[in-house]
């Protein structure tokens, strides 16, 4: 006696689920390994905090505010006039420059500033710090 169970006349077939499964872990897998082996070129940079000493003497303050407005010794300037208002004090005095930049300032604006006093002939700039290290 022969029994029947309805598999018989079926043909062989290959389930695809589990395949795809398997190529997208292998495909995972490869991503991964990918993205572990590239080479970061950027640098680690701690900004130090720093303990200022104050400047004695006559001093030309410049102020870049967190809008990045500009004031020299508090009269508000367009970034080229201060400049050369700054060159042209420090030919007459020789006082130290000191860039007085709130922390939410761009950073390329004072880093501009920087390289236009240098380049003008100001030897003598520095920025303000508040004297009060970060623990």
């Amino acid at each position: 006696m022969r029994l029947s169970s309805g598999y018989e006349d079926r043909k062989a077939r290959m389930e695809m689920i589990s395949l795809m499964d398997v190529m997208f872990l292998i495909l995972v897998f490869f991503v991964y390994s990918i993205f572990s082996m590239t080479v970061h070129r950027g640098l680690k940079v701690d900004l130090p905090a720093s303990k200022g000493s104050p400047e004695k003497g006559e001093q030309t303050i410049i102020t870049l505010a967190a809008d990045n407005t500009l004031s020299l010794n508090k009269k508000p300037m367009p970034f080229d006039d201060l400049v050369l208002a700054t060159v042209k004090i420090w030919r007459e005095k020789s006082s130290p420059v000191l860039i007085s930049a709130d922390k939410a300032a761009s950073l390329g604006t004072g880093i501009e500033l920087l390289g236009k006093l240098k380049n003008g002939g100001v030897e003598r700039v520095a920025f303000q710090v508040s004297g009060q290290e970060k623990k």
